[in-house]
Formats: C-alpha cells, structure tokens, sequence
C-alpha cells in the first residue's frame, strides 16, 4: 500500500468497496486498519453482527479533549437507478469538476479526506487526540453507530466535540430533525367480496387509518414556525409503502402500512403514534370486532432516531465555524447520526463535502472544489488539535 494517498485516490478505493448497507462492509474497515496500521495506528472494530462492523482509531494521546471525526461506510443501493457509468468505479469529469460514483458525496469523500490526512496526523505532536469513528448501518437507521458511541464513552476519555460529516456543501450545521418509523398492521377477516357483512375489509380500514394521519399531517403543516430555519419549518408526516389484499374478489384479511415522520427537534416522540393508536381504538376496532373479534389494528414503531437540538455555542459548533471559516449555521430536515452523539453527550456538529441533493441519486457526484474545501477544514482540525 503506498505511505500517502490524495483524497481523490483514497475516494477512488472507497468507492469499489460496495458497502451496500445489505452487504457487508469488512473488506472496506479490513482496508481501512490496513492504511492505518501502516502508520503505526492502531484501531478497533466494534462489531455489528458477523457482517458489519464499526472502526474506532485513536490518533494521540488518550487525554479528554479529542476531536471526533465521524461518519457512515455504508451506501445507500442503486437497484432500478439508470447511472451512465459503474456505480462502484470512480469517473472523474474534469470538466465539470466532478467524481461520480455511489457514495462519492453521502459520504465516502468525508472518510476519504480523513484517512487521506492520517500520514500528517501520525507524524503530529498532537496534544488531544483526533478520534476516527467511522459506522455501519447508517442508512437503514442509525442503527450500526449505536454500540459504537457506548464504546466511545467506555474507552475514551471525554471529547471535545463530534464532528459528523454528512453532506453539508461544507456549510455549518448544528440541527436538523428527529426521525420516528412506524409500521401499522390491520388484521380483519376475510370472506367472498359478494359478502360484505361477513368480512371486515383490512384495506378499507388502512384507508381510514391513512386518512387520519393525513389530517395529523395537515394539523402539523398548521403549528409550522418560520422562524426555526427548517424548510419545511414543522413535522412532516409521510406514507412510504401500503401493502395488503390477495385478490379483488376476497375481501382482503391484512393490509400494512408503513410510514414515518420527520420531527422538530423539540418534539416530542410518541405523540403522533398515539393519536393513530387512539383513532383505531375508538373509531375502528369496535366495528371491526362485532364481526370478527380477533380483528384489530396495531401500530408499532420501528426505529426512532433523536434529532439534534441547535447549540451555537457548543465547542462543536463553534470550533466547525473556526475550521469552515463560517459566519453562522444552518439546520436540515434530514436526519444523521449527529443526534445520538448529542444525546450521549457528546456535543456534535455536521458539516461535509457535496450536496444533500446529490444523495441517492443515479450518478451521484461530489464537486472536487468540495473535496479540496473538506481538506482544508480537516486540516485545521489536525492544527487544532495539536495546538
């Protein structure tokens, strides 16, 4: 393995890595202790199941104070997406002043720019340690960060700040909302569609159900505040998947919904789930059971991922500004692992290269000029730390 890497290199080698978040992602964290270790670096894996595994390094010396560098090694699949070159080869447009491939901007350019920096972070007289804490699993739920934090807080002296590096266009970002995903299930009670009165309709019911969080929806969009710099500025309600029913003339015995909302960072979680579980039991179930007595609707919640609550003044936030020579900060409605940080507290910030609206797409990009700007505040970061 060569001693230095560019940022473009090393993105090239990230990119070939298909760490599809259903697959496994240990070549990649094998590569990554391999460029470590070349330099005298140690790291950990926490281990996520037998296929996923998290990478903790420690780059100092083990006092409080360090600087986390953080972020996710999963991708996000390119199933049905028409992309007009290999997804998992690096394409560089030089014209464009651009590198395409899957993850290239959500978020193997921030990890690419962080392993770049390990040569010039091994040969500092750093005086905190800077922290790689690179995760599994993000994009199926913030699931894989989990047990790494715990390992954070059991092994590492406190830190200074979390620096997490979703795509930002490297502005400062010290907010964005929560995430609650909820699955709701209707059973009813089958029979011929020509029987109506011996049947309860599982679908008709999740249509009604559907129709309640449309009106909670709405009564959101009513509460929303202009001021608090989200777009769109309240909760947001939405029905992702509906499946149910095995033929039109049987009337359908199960129907499931599967749905989510994305949450003002001072909301409170279980409040909408309450009122969908509220609506079934008062306005549907009691018809439903004079049918069938087994009949019912359940609403469960799948995962829930806190959002990140604004503090300006945090040492995340106030350092990232330092670091991206910004004047203020910004707030998403997307959610990153950033609010677990804050929640484990560890003061947290995000700010990456590319555009949240290259995310996910075929032909996915990450502007070089971003990439070249992520070195430079990683830079600063390493002249922070050994300061």
């Amino acid at each position: 393995m060569p001693k230095t890497m560019t940022t473009l290199e090393m993105l090239q080698r990230l990119v070939a890595f298909d760490t599809t978040s259903r697959n496994s992602n240990l070549d990649m964290i094998a590569f990554m202790q391999d460029w470590l270790a070349g330099f005298g670096i140690d790291s950990v894996r926490v281990d996520f199941g037998p296929e996923k595994a998290n990478l903790v390094a420690v780059i100092g010396p083990r006092v409080e104070g360090g600087l986390v560098i953080s972020g996710h090694t999963d991708v996000v699949p390119v199933d049905g997406q028409e992309w007009t070159s290999d997804p998992f080869a690096l394409r560089l447009e030089a014209r464009q002043g651009r590198a395409y491939g899957r993850g290239t901007c959500d978020m193997k350019g921030y990890l690419a720019s962080a392993l770049a920096l390990v040569p010039q972070l091994a040969e500092m007289d750093l005086k905190r340690p800077v922290i790689l804490a690179f995760s599994c699993d993000e994009e199926v739920g913030c699931t894989g960060v989990r047990p790494m934090i715990s390992w954070l807080k059991e092994n590492v002296p406190p830190v200074e700040a979390v620096f997490v590096g979703e795509p930002t266009s490297m502005n400062v970002v010290t907010a964005h909302k929560g995430i609650e995903v909820m699955r709701t299930e209707v059973r009813g009670h089958p029979a011929h569609s020509s029987c109506t009165h011996l049947g309860v309709n599982a679908i008709m019911a999740a249509g009604e159900i559907i129709a309640e969080i449309n009106r909670i929806a709405a009564d959101e969009r009513d509460r929303a505040d202009p001021d608090s710099g989200f777009v769109p500025p309240y909760t947001t309600v939405n029905i992702g998947l509906v499946s149910g029913g095995t033929a039109k003339n049987i009337i359908p015995q199960d129907c499931a919904i599967d749905w989510e909302t994305r949450l003002m960072p001072d909301a409170e979680f279980g409040v909408i789930v309450q009122k969908v579980r509220r609506f079934a039991r008062q306005k549907l179930e009691p018809e439903m059971k004079k049918v069938a007595p087994q009949a019912g609707i359940t609403t469960e919640v799948v995962n829930a991922v806190p959002g990140l609550a604004h503090e300006e003044d945090s040492p995340a936030a106030r350092l990232a500004m330092r670091f991206a020579g910004a004047n203020g900060c910004l707030r998403v409605s997307y959610g990153t692992e950033a609010g677990l940080f804050q929640r484990a507290g560890m003061a947290a910030v995000i700010c990456g290269p590319g555009s949240i609206e290259q995310a996910h797409r075929p032909d996915e990009y990450v502007d070089i000029a971003q990439l070249d700007a992520c070195d430079a505040y990683l830079r600063k970061l390493a002249a922070f730390a050994a300061a």
